[in-house]
């Protein structure tokens, strides 16, 4: 009877342990069935399509590679990757500069902060085929607030979204505004994180605050930089509701990005087979940049 006693609370211990290691599975499967649904089940049933010829949304033939050889090998395919590439790369400086020095200047428990703090994040939070019809209202011609503006100091009216180089200019200050929260806020937290022994021995010594910041600021920030700059950059290669919304990718194709012209190559063109390769290409890169923010989260550091 006493080694049956034993035995029972042993046994409902081990029993709480597998249910305590497989609590983790059990919260994470619903999520995990999400990006299986909307992700990698299209990904995989795009393969065989991106191997295919279609005409009129019937696979008439397998044509293996060529579809990934013509996407190399077109202009417009090319340049659209090249405009997306401008695109990221002035999209992620901007807010990657703006939103830490957000961080820097919220980072004190000071009066209002928090009010300020709740502010910032407000752009981030609202979804952005409503913030491409506000901008599109804002940048219009005729009844638009840049143009009222203009007006009223005896302007002319900018054609911002009828310039090449305005409408490129104005989707990157639109992306800036509503995704420069999210690196305000990733940064703010790493620099919440940050022990303060250093900063206090810094204080001691009568370093200033550039020289504080120079020397043990961005040092120990630096890995969660580099976090939040892929996350962002992973983002922004797949950005479409703006620019469907505010350009369409043009005028002509100054904001043509890479998920434009997948989807005019899809439903517009029809090319099925050609628009899966493309969008597949594009799909690989942000894996592999996946991939390397997560090892960046995973590494220790130093």
């Amino acid at each position: 009877m006493a080694t049956q006693a034993a035995a029972l609370p042993r046994s409902r211990s081990i029993r709480g342990a597998g249910l305590d290691r497989l609590l983790p599975y059990l919260m994470l499967a619903p999520t995990l069935f999400l990006v299986l649904a909307v992700l990698v089940y299209p990904l995989i049933s795009g393969l065989p399509t991106s191997t295919g010829f279609y005409r009129f949304g019937r696979r008439l033939r397998s044509v293996g590679l060529d579809n990934y050889t013509q996407a190399l090998h077109d202009p417009a395919f090319t340049g659209a990757v090249v405009t997306t590439l401008i695109f990221v790369f002035f999209v992620v400086t901007l807010e990657t500069v703006l939103g830490l020095c957000l961080a820097l200047l919220c980072a004190r428990e000071v009066p209002f902060v928090r009010t300020v703090r709740g502010t910032l994040i407000l752009p981030m939070i609202v979804t952005p085929v409503v913030v491409g019809i506000v901008f599109r209202l804002i940048y219009a011609s005729d009844v638009g607030l840049v143009a009222s503006l203009a007006r009223a100091v005896g302007l002319n009216p900018p054609e911002i979204l009828g310039s090449p180089h305005a409408a490129f200019a104005g989707l990157v200050l639109l992306d800036v505004w509503e995704w420069t929260p999210l690196l305000f806020l990733i940064l703010l937290a790493g620099i919440q994180s940050l022990p303060v022994e250093p900063f206090e021995a810094a204080r001691v010594d009568g370093a200033g605050a550039w020289r504080t910041f120079v020397d043990h600021t961005l040092p120990m920030l630096r890995p969660t930089i580099l976090v939040a700059v892929t996350l962002r950059t992973i983002d922004a290669l797949t950005t479409f509701d703006q620019v469907y919304v505010l350009t369409h990718g043009g005028p002509g194709t100054a904001t043509q990005l890479v998920s434009i012209y997948g989807y005019q190559t899809f439903f517009q063109f029809q090319q099925f087979g050609y628009a899966a390769a493309q969008l597949l290409m594009v799909a690989l890169v942000v894996i592999a940049a996946a991939g390397f923010a997560v090892g960046l989260m995973r590494r220790r550091p130093s």
